[in-house]
């Protein structure tokens, strides 16, 4: 599956309002788009790396790198017939998770396109809608929080989700349960506590939460498995995961119980699917996690959530959640049932408003196959 040029964009795209977490701020999505062009057709995958290396230590810059000097010249010289034919010749790059996802994902695009077929069908997925939560960061204010789920229930989400951070954290959830005892919600922490705060987690037991969301350290497992065995609400590990060893490992010595699975964070979807496929095996639930995507990198989410292991609500949301307009033509939209459709058109099943693409594009770079030749 050889293409004819890569174009690298990055796009600086205005949110509906800011976003914030124990990271920090966001007021702009600022992604990475790449377009595969193959025999007229043109494929996207989405880069969910920041701006700066607080999720990970992956940003657009190094992104960028990796794809430009290292990903595009593999799918440009090779013929590759699959997506994990790719992720097979990346074997020899380190980590850089986000930048190779961005081209797989990108490569199942242009498989499901060429062969006209969903990216939910060639992935193996079985759902028509997929049920959604949505995702709440940090509020000036406690009365700005309910004011926001008030909102948000009345849109049909179905589960709610907080950002939490120390001395944001018991409060907001003892409101929250006084105003709304019976929602499903969850809270995420993005790695802000110690096992030092294992008291004050220990209090959120009193709550009825569906799961603490990466409590510890981006990068443990030992002390998660330390702090689960305190606590009868479930832990979910995500940024401690970025490949199925990681996942196994993990389980092994019982530091989670639920796992959160971001196409991104795992080096792409045939890994997402290798995940989704053990936690089936071990009985672990699973959910699809958002980084914010616009609806590309959505309809990848969207498609992985429709396999049959995730059972709990993602972070996938309709597009108006984030943007005032979203770089698709259709956007995604909440039905009243609380779920987005499985787009069926091929591969991710989405159109992209090339006007609009353009509109906020940064910066555009093209490789082509010629450049690649003897």
């Amino acid at each position: 599956m050889p293409v004819e040029s890569v174009e690298i964009r990055e796009i600086n795209l205005p949110l509906v309002s800011p976003f914030e977490t124990s990271f920090g701020v966001e007021k702009v999505k600022e992604a990475i788009i790449v377009a595969l062009k193959k025999n007229g057709v043109t494929a996207y995958g989405e880069c969910v790396a920041a701006s700066g290396p607080w999720y990970s230590e992956e940003t657009i810059a190094s992104a960028k790198y990796i794809i430009k000097q290292l990903l595009a010249p593999i799918v440009l010289k090779e013929e590759l017939d699959s997506p994990a034919s790719f992720i097979d010749r990346t074997k020899a790059i380190r980590g850089n998770n986000m930048a190779v996802a961005t081209v797989e994902m990108g490569l199942w695009d242009l498989m499901g396109k060429l062969r006209d077929t969903s990216l939910s069908t060639l992935i193996g997925g079985e759902k028509k809608e997929v049920q959604v939560g949505v995702s709440i960061g940090i509020q000036p204010t406690i009365a700005d929080l309910l004011d926001n789920i008030s909102s948000y229930l009345n849109d049909g989400y179905r589960r709610i989700k907080i950002k939490i951070k120390p001395g944001y954290d018991l409060e907001p959830v003892k409101e929250i349960r006084k105003k709304y005892p019976k929602i499903l919600l969850q809270v995420d922490a993005n790695s802000a506590y110690s096992l030092q705060d294992s008291n004050m987690l220990s209090e959120l037991d009193t709550f009825d939460l569906l799961l603490i969301e990466q409590p510890l350290a981006h990068d443990d497992i030992i002390d998660h498995s330390k702090l689960q065995k305190l606590l009868n609400t479930p832990l979910c590990l995500d940024e401690s995961i970025h490949s199925v060893e990681d996942a196994r490992k993990a389980i092994e010595i019982g530091a989670c119980r639920i796992i959160n699975i971001k196409a991104g964070r795992m080096r792409g979807l045939a890994c997402s699917k290798n995940l989704h496929d053990l936690c089936q095996l071990h009985k672990i639930p699973v959910w699809c996690g958002g980084m914010l995507e616009t609806g590309i990198g959505r309809a990848f989410n969207v498609a992985l959530a429709s396999l049959s292991g995730f059972t709990l609500p993602g972070d996938i949301s309709a597009s108006k959640r984030y943007f005032k307009r979203d770089i698709i033509t259709k956007e995604f939209e909440l039905t009243k049932d609380g779920t987005l459709e499985v787009p069926t058109a091929p591969g991710i099943g989405v159109d992209v408003d090339s006007k609009l693409l353009d509109a906020c594009t940064t910066s555009k770079e093209t490789l082509t196959v010629q450049q690649f030749r003897p």
